[in-house]
């Protein structure tokens, strides 16, 4: 998976040995989107942006991929990391991925 948010391209990948997705810059890990998997679903815990890359949309680039994985695999999400839940707030394409009774909790 391949955006463009800096001027090199960056790469998301899923490391299910450390449960996290992780984007690549320029080959090197600059950010983590850690996960437990929760009986049928991913329940995304914490989104971290190496200090330096914050505020390049890195984050949402990120998120936008493992969301997208989730969906592929026909996974529901539980958004209880802050940034997760946010990105879906805004990105509202992704809410079906929440199952409807866990939406309130998450303000979403």
């Amino acid at each position: 998976m391949t955006a463009n948010a800096s001027a090199q391209p960056t790469e998301v990948q899923n490391n299910e040995a450390e449960k996290r997705y992780e984007l690549k810059l320029g080959g090197r890990v600059v950010g983590v989107a850690e996960y437990r998997p929760a009986g049928p679903s991913l329940m995304f815990t914490h989104t971290e942006i190496e200090e330096g890359h914050e505020g390049q949309g890195l984050g949402s680039t990120l998120v936008r991929a493992a969301l997208d994985d989730a969906r592929a695999r026909k996974i529901d999400v539980v958004p209880m990391c802050p940034f997760v839940a946010a990105f879906i707030r805004e990105h509202s394409e992704y809410l079906d991925l929440v199952q409807l009774q866990q939406r309130g909790m998450f303000g979403l």
